[in-house]
């Protein structure tokens, strides 16, 4: 049997599309999720001081170390369940317990996360949350018991997975730092789809907090985007005037354009990421197949009415980010060309005056080569009398008869010689 080669990154990439299972709950249960991110440069990050983090956690229940260069962990610290990711930007810790405790989302869930190792970790926290898991047969006593834990105003339920579960969420930060989900699970519900929710919820929150980071941003880049954009629009309007000096405002010009780009290469990440979250967040939610409780709004509904307005504003920076820079770009070249018809007219007036000068060369030097015919006729003319005089005594030929037979013959030949050498320069 012939030996295949195998492409060298054939089972790595086979085995990633396994390599963060789903954690299993059972109800009734409880869960704490905690992500962390840098404040800056987080895509860029330190990715061995995360796991030297997570590994610090491990060591303090003697559990056993992720694979080195691992992206992903799930295992069990003492009586729980720990599932760990490291993402582009983030990481993310979740514990898994069995049982509630008796004062619902009581802030002990969190204690888990020893607080000498949370002021230790490398990074800010993003979201933090608390999940109750609690079995429901019926809908009897849901909605007394939302309206404990909620704000009314704010709160989303919804009936997910064929009516499975129920799931309710205010987005709201509690006193204790933390946000709260409620989980309700039929008695028929098993372990690995109630795992299934929680994660599902846990990566709409995560990702929904990533989102709002663009938002942020956009609100932080509207004065400057406004500054900017006035100046713009002065440059393009003092175009029109004909005093203004183009290559001034073409150096204006070129500072806005240079300030976009920069403005655009800090803010393309965010902005990108931040359009790649909103995906995910509705991605998560329609997986839900969420269906009406009792007639409250849904998570859907809520990210409508919440989620969306906020990225439709980050989603309007963006394109007025880019119709800015593409203003400055058409301004500029639209100021390039004036300035280059301007000089094409200094040019052609350069070219008449340098051709009017090269004529008035030409005819002074003709003048010039006219004065110089008759200097050197003059001296020739000279030398020839005084070389021609015994001859003409001894003929008895007159001086003056002589210098008049010889005035033409030499003024012809000097001509015809300064013209030949003239031929020859040119």
């Amino acid at each position: 049997m012939a030996v295949i080669t195998e492409h060298p990154l054939r089972y790595q990439l086979a085995n990633e599309l396994h390599a963060r299972p789903f954690p299993s709950m059972k109800a009734p249960g409880r869960a704490a999720y905690l992500a962390l991110k840098p404040a800056e440069r987080a895509a860029a990050r330190d990715r061995d001081a995360d796991r030297a983090h997570l590994i610090a956690l491990l060591d303090r229940f003697g559990a056993q170390h992720p694979q080195p260069g691992a992206t992903h962990y799930f295992g069990q610290i003492g009586k729980h369940f720990l599932k760990w990711e490291s993402h582009t930007e983030f990481v993310t810790y979740t514990i898994l317990g069995e049982g509630v405790a008796e004062r619902p989302f009581d802030a002990a869930t969190f204690g888990l996360f020893p607080e000498d190792w949370l002021a230790a970790a490398p990074g800010t926290r993003v979201t933090s949350a608390l999940i109750r898991v609690e079995v429901a047969e019926g809908d009897e006593g849901i909605i007394d018991k939302v309206a404990d834990w909620f704000v009314p105003e704010s709160l989303a339920i919804s009936r997910v997975l064929e009516d499975e579960l129920v799931v309710a969420s205010d987005f709201r930060i509690d006193h204790g730092g933390h946000m709260r989900f409620a989980i309700f699970a039929r008695p028929q519900t098993g372990a690995r789809r109630i795992g299934r929710v929680l994660q599902r919820l846990c990566e709409i929150e995560t990702y929904k907090a990533m989102s709002m980071l663009g938002l942020a941003k956009a609100r932080d880049l509207s004065g400057r985007l406004g500054a900017l954009d006035r100046r713009l629009t002065d440059l393009v309007e003092g175009m029109q005037d004909d005093a203004t000096k183009p290559a001034e405002t073409l150096h204006a010009l070129l500072a806005v354009s240079a300030e976009l780009e920069s403005v655009a290469a800090r803010a393309s990440f965010r902005f990108g990421a931040t359009g790649a979250y909103e995906t995910i967040v509705n991605q998560r939610i329609e997986i839900l197949r969420e269906d009406r409780f009792q007639g409250r709004q849904t998570f859907a509904e809520f990210m409508m009415r919440r989620f969306d307005p906020a990225m439709r504003t980050v989603k309007s920076t963006e394109y007025r980010l880019q119709a800015l820079t593409d203003r400055a770009v058409r301004a500029s070249d639209l100021l390039r060309t004036r300035v280059d018809v301007e000089r094409s007219a200094e040019n052609k007036a350069l070219l008449e005056a340098m051709n009017q000068r090269a004529e008035l060369q030409l005819r002074l030097q003709q003048t010039v080569e006219g004065l110089s015919v008759v200097a050197i006729s003059y001296y020739a003319l000279n030398l020839c009398i005084y070389l021609l005089t015994p001859l003409a005594k001894a003929v008895h030929l007159d001086k003056g008869w002589l210098a008049a037979g010889l005035t033409l013959p030499v003024v012809a030949a000097v001509w015809w010689m300064v013209r030949q050498i003239r031929k020859k320069l040119h």
